[in-house]
């Protein structure tokens, strides 16, 4: 019987069993990389530099690319490294930081999504009470009570986690670390220590997501009130983004944690962490921008101020 005190480091699962296989998914993980610090960066610095973009919406969508950007960078790096190197494996530290980090981004983004659910809600629902409500100073305060709750949030779950007598080797079935393979690991009753900090966080998940529902059912219907047809379309069309990024997130989410055992297998498990994990802080930037005329007319003007001043 081995304890957590006797381990000096967790084997990831690898995407790939050959060379050749595992040189190919380092470059898959280098472009996929690549496009998410490149549209999360210019989302950042588009919304950072034009005063137009000023407003709560970009403001949290600005923290979501940051989110976006962290939790990115918690997985991918390790698993490429690996993939390049052939190795599967990760120090006992290293692992404890990809567990805080990844809950830490994970957490944020699910909350802050939450919060831009709302300032959807007031914009569409009560829009004369929308500077009262959603003004500067509120927004500043919601984003650093986001902040500032989610780090002890994150701390607490990652100590309670590695505090856990491990009695089933150091093998993961993940390409990087995360509570539920640890607790996999753990001795028999051992996991229960976890169990009151996981329904907290259950019951919190499941609270944002009635949130979000209800919001975007108070949203449906004050859109079908509007008389015209292009009054409707532009009220949707500010909330299409959101809605989407949100879907996919809370989908892949619930489909990796609670799809049914027999259709349970490592691959299976891979894929969909993978989708979740890796996915949205890739192609959120794509979707907040496909429709949204002003972050586009501000990134055309960052692409042609950097071209002007390269010349």
């Amino acid at each position: 019987m081995s304890n957590s005190s006797f381990i000096t480091h967790f084997l990831l699962l690898p995407f790939a069993d050959t060379r050749e296989l595992q040189l190919l998914t380092f470059w898959l993980f280098l472009g996929i990389y690549l496009a998410a610090l490149l549209g999360n960066g210019l989302i950042i610095t588009a919304i950072a530099c034009d005063h137009r973009l000023h407003i709560p919406m970009y403001f949290f969508l600005l923290n979501l690319s940051l989110v976006d950007l962290g939790s990115i960078s918690t997985t991918l790096p390790k698993a490429m490294a690996n993939s390049l190197w052939d190795t599967r494996a990760i120090s006992y530290q290293g692992c404890a930081a990809q567990v805080f980090f990844f809950f830490f981004f994970m957490s944020a983004e699910y909350f802050l999504l939450t919060i831009m659910a709302y300032d959807r809600y007031v914009a569409i629902c009560q829009p004369l009470h929308y500077g009262t409500l959603l003004g500067s100073r509120a927004c500043v305060h919601m984003a650093a009570a986001l902040w500032g709750s989610v780090f002890p949030y994150a701390v607490l779950h990652t100590a309670n986690t590695f505090s856990l007598p491990l009695c089933h080797g150091n093998a993961l079935d993940q390409f990087f670390c995360e509570i539920p393979q640890i607790l996999k690991l753990s001795c028999s009753d051992a996991y229960l220590r976890e169990l009151g900090p996981i329904v907290v966080s259950a019951s919190l998940a499941f609270g944002c997501f009635v949130f979000i529902v209800l919001s975007y059912v108070q949203i449906l219907r004050a859109v079908l009130r509007i008389p015209s047809q292009q009054g409707r379309h532009k009220a949707f069309s500010t909330c299409l983004p959101h809605l989407v990024v949100v879907s996919l997130f809370i989908s892949t989410v619930m489909f990796s944690h609670l799809k049914p055992p027999s259709i349970s297998s490592p691959s299976m498990n891979l894929l969909v962490t993978f989708l979740y994990s890796v996915v949205p802080p890739a192609v959120n930037p794509l979707i907040y921008s496909m429709r949204n005329q002003e972050l586009k007319d501000a990134l055309w003007k960052l692409n042609q101020w950097t071209l002007f001043h390269q010349q």
